[in-house]
C-alpha cells in the first residue's frame, strides 16, 4: 500500500499555488466601493438633479371681507408730523440756572422746564418797590399840606365876609389850596405809576421761569446750566434761542404729497389706511383731514393731511416715514360673490390668449387662469383664480409652464432665512 507515500506527498508545499485571500483586504475593497457609490449619488444631486428655474415671488393680498369691501384707489408716501410742536424759550435774555427736563419726559401745561438767574430782575423789582414807597410818602405829605390849606381857606372865607381880612389874603389862600390839590393828584398818579412799575418788575422776575405752554413730550433738550439764552438770535454760536422742544403727541398726523394728476381721487373725509415704515404689519385706519389748497410747482404735487385713529400710541413718533392708501367707501358685498385680491401686475402674463399667473405649490408651480378687475397703481385686482396668501411668480419666464420645478432666488431665500 502507498499510504505512507501519500501522507508524505500531502506534507509538501506547492510553490505555484495562488496566495490565500486576506480578510483585511476584503474589507478595504468593500469600503472603496461604498465610497465610490456615495460620491456618485452626491454628484447626481449636485450636478445631475434638476434644480428648477430660479424665480422671484410675491404674496397675494386680500382686499375684501365677508360683509363689506374697500380697495385702495391711490397710494402715497409721506411723514408723520405734529400740528402742535414748540421750541420753548425764555421771554428775556439771561443765564440758565437750572434745567428740569430730559428727552422723552412728559410735561404738563404750566410745568416748570427751566429757570434763569433772577438777580437782575429781583434788583429791578426791589428798586420799583422803593420808588412806590417814596411816591406814596410824597402823596401823604402833600395831602397833609392840602388839609391845612383847605382849613385856612375856610377860615379866611368867614373872616373876609366880616371884612376882618382883605380879599387878597383870602384869594391867596384859595390859590394855595388849589395848588396843593394839583400836587396831591400828581403825587397819587406817581404812586400809581410806581405800582405799575412794580408789577412789571415782578413779571420780569416771573419771566426767568420757563414753563411748558401745553402738555406734551420733550423731544430735544437745547440748553445747559450756565449758558446764555435769548428769545432773539444774537448772530453768533454762543447764545441759545431755546430751552427745549416739546410735541403734543395727540396732534400727530400724516402729511403726504399726491401728484397733481391723481389729486382728483382724494376727497376730504375719505377713509385711509396708513402703514408706518417701522411697523410694516400694522395698518392704522384713518381719514383725510384736508387737502392743502396749494400746489408745489417744482414737484407737481399737492399736500394732503391724513388723520390717524391711533392717537396717543407710543409707537407713533414725529418724522416717521409712512405709506398711505386712500380707500374707496365700503360697499356691500353680495353673498355669492367672493372678495377679490390684489396681485402685482408683474405676476400676470398671457398664455394661449388667457391671463394667467403661476402659483407656488411646493417646489413646483401651478398655472392659474385669472379673471381680472381694476388696475390699482402697480397692482391688478383679481376677481377669480387666486386667494389671499398665495405666492405667485414675478416676471414668469417663457420656459415656465404648469408643473415646472422652481427654486427661490438667492436674495429672496436669504431674506426668508433671516426672517425665520
Amino acid at each position: 500500500m502507498n499510504t505512507s507515500a501519500d501522507l508524505l506527498n500531502s506534507l509538501k508545499i506547492d510553490r505555484n499555488a495562488p496566495p490565500p485571500v486576506s480578510r483585511k483586504g476584503l474589507w478595504i475593497t468593500l469600503a472603496i466601493i461604498a465610497a465610490v457609490l456615495v460620491l456618485a449619488i452626491a454628484a447626481w444631486f449636485l450636478f445631475g438633479r434638476d434644480k428648477g428655474i430660479e424665480v422671484r415671488t410675491a404674496e397675494v393680498v386680500a382686499i375684501g371681507n365677508g360683509g363689506a369691501s374697500s380697495a385702495s384707489v391711490l397710494d402715497a408716501t409721506g411723514y408723520v408730523v405734529a400740528r402742535r410742536m414748540a421750541t420753548v424759550s425764555a421771554k428775556v435774555t439771561g443765564k440758565v440756572r437750572e434745567i428740569l427736563i430730559e428727552e422723552g419726559q412728559r410735561v404738563e401745561a404750566g410745568q416748570v422746564m427751566a429757570t434763569l438767574d433772577p438777580i437782575d430782575a429781583e434788583q429791578q423789582r426791589a428798586l420799583s418797590a422803593s420808588q412806590l414807597q417814596a411816591a406814596r410818602s410824597q402823596a401823604v405829605g402833600v395831602q397833609a399840606q392840602l388839609k391845612e390849606a383847605e382849613a385856612n381857606a375856610a377860615r379866611l372865607g368867614a373872616l373876609v365876609g366880616q371884612k376882618l381880612v382883605s380879599r387878597a389874603q383870602f384869594e391867596q389862600a384859595i390859590a394855595q389850596r388849589d395848588a396843593l390839590r394839583a400836587q396831591l393828584a400828581a403825587a397819587q398818579r406817581n404812586a400809581q405809576v410806581a405800582a405799575d412799575s412794580l408789577r412789571i418788575s415782578a413779571q420780569g422776575v416771573d419771566n426767568t421761569i420757563v414753563r411748558a405752554p401745553f402738555a406734551g413730550v420733550v423731544i430735544a433738550k437745547a440748553a445747559q446750566p450756565g449758558e446764555i439764552v435769548s428769545p432773539f438770535s444774537a448772530g453768533g454760536g454762543y447764545t441759545r434761542t431755546g430751552i427745549g422742544t416739546i410735541v403734543d403727541m395727540d396732534s400727530l398726523e400724516v402729511e403726504v404729497e399726491v401728484g397733481e394728476a391723481f389729486i382728483g381721487r382724494v376727497k376730504p373725509g375719505m377713509p385711509t389706511e396708513t402703514v408706518l415704515n417701522a411697523y410694516q404689519d400694522w395698518k392704522i385706519p384713518g381719514k383725510v383731514i384736508a387737502i392743502i389748497p396749494a400746489a408745489d410747482r417744482g414737484k407737481a404735487t399737492v399736500k394732503v393731511r391724513v388723520g390717524l385713529d391711533a392717537k396717543g400710541d407710543p409707537r407713533i413718533v414725529p418724522d416717521m416715514g409712512a405709506r398711505v392708501g386712500f380707500l374707496e367707501a365700503a360697499k356691500p358685498v353680495q353673498a355669492d360673490v367672493k372678495p377679490g385680491v390684489l396681485v402685482p401686475a408683474a405676476a400676470i402674463v398671457e398664455r394661449d390668449g388667457k391671463d394667467v399667473a403661476f402659483a407656488i405649490n411646493g417646489d413646483a408651480v401651478q398655472q392659474r387662469a385669472l379673471k381680472l378687475g381694476r388696475t390699482l397703481g402697480d397692482d391688478r385686482e383679481v376677481l377669480q383664480g387666486l386667494s389671499g396668501g398665495d405666492a405667485v411668480v414675478l416676471d414668469p419666464p417663457e420656459q415656465l409652464v404648469d408643473g415646472s420645478r422652481v427654486r427661490l432666488a438667492r436674495e429672496e431665500a436669504a431674506s426668508d432665512a433671516n426672517n425665520n
